[in-house]
């Protein structure tokens, strides 16, 4: 399959399913090779083979990103067969059902897994792909539009969301010599899995406040994505960009 990105390497973890999986499904159908690096087995294989039944180069590895270990063992499969990675979308997140508790009530247990897998699964990941990673090469990180406007009762998700937009700072300026670009894509409410339980009331009080008065979709933000790994955004680094129909502008 040609395209942009033909004769590229891709890691997207928690690509199984939800964003992670349209990020994928567009990169693959413009040309990349993927690695579906991805908790959940059957979800793996599934995403797997429904991108190579579309003619897709992808190719399923197991990875807890909050495990040093996993995503070590991760990483060296993703460069089998290749002398280097091209781009890196650190996708993988916690965010389903942690919504609901006010800032006193939140456990400690809550707290850290939140950042184990948001926070430190992020840096982990990085740390095991950049060094693997061609010259040149790109790295998305993930946060939300929620940092801008403080969702209550979600103040791990938060938290841990406005900490990636700090490391994605610094890592553009540590990486910046080796001309590897990272930057931040910041989602807003969008239709999916993680959100399939929230009420309908919240997604009509959340368009009201965008400027772009729809449901937002994942094939929003997948283009994004893409011009984030291309080299149509070679000269942007250490950037933030929320995609979120205007519900938040800064």
């Amino acid at each position: 399959m040609g395209g942009r990105f033909s004769g590229r390497r891709i890691v997207i973890t928690g690509s199984g399913r939800g964003l992670g999986f349209s990020y994928a499904d567009r990169l693959c159908r413009e040309g990349a090779s993927v690695i579906i690096a991805e908790i959940d087995p059957a979800l793996g294989v599934e995403a797997e083979t429904a991108l190579k039944a579309n003619g897709g180069d992808a190719r399923f590895v197991q990875v807890d990103v909050s495990s040093e270990r996993s995503v070590a063992e991760m990483a060296r499969r993703a460069r089998e067969g290749c002398d280097g990675i091209d781009g890196l979308i650190a996708n993988a997140g916690w965010a389903n059902n942690v919504g609901g508790k006010t800032y006193d009530e939140l456990t400690i247990e809550a707290w850290d897994r939140m950042m184990a897998i948001n926070v430190r699964g992020t840096w982990l990941t990085v740390r095991a792909i950049a060094p693997i990673m061609r010259d040149g090469g790109s790295i998305v990180t993930v946060s939300s539009d929620s940092i801008y406007w403080g969702a209550p009762r979600l103040l791990h998700y938060v938290t841990s969301k406005s900490a990636i937009i700090g490391m994605t700072r610094s890592l553009a300026r540590e990486l910046g010599e080796r001309m590897i670009r990272v930057n931040c894509l910041l989602p807003g409410l969008t239709v999916g899995e993680a959100t399939k339980d929230i009420p309908e009331q919240r997604w009509n009080d959340y368009a009201q406040k965008q400027v772009l008065k729809r449901k937002q979709m994942p094939d929003d933000l997948d283009g994004v994505a893409a011009f984030l790994m291309s080299d149509d955004s070679k000269f942007i680094t250490g950037q933030a960009l929320a995609v979120d129909g205007g519900f938040s502008m800064h």
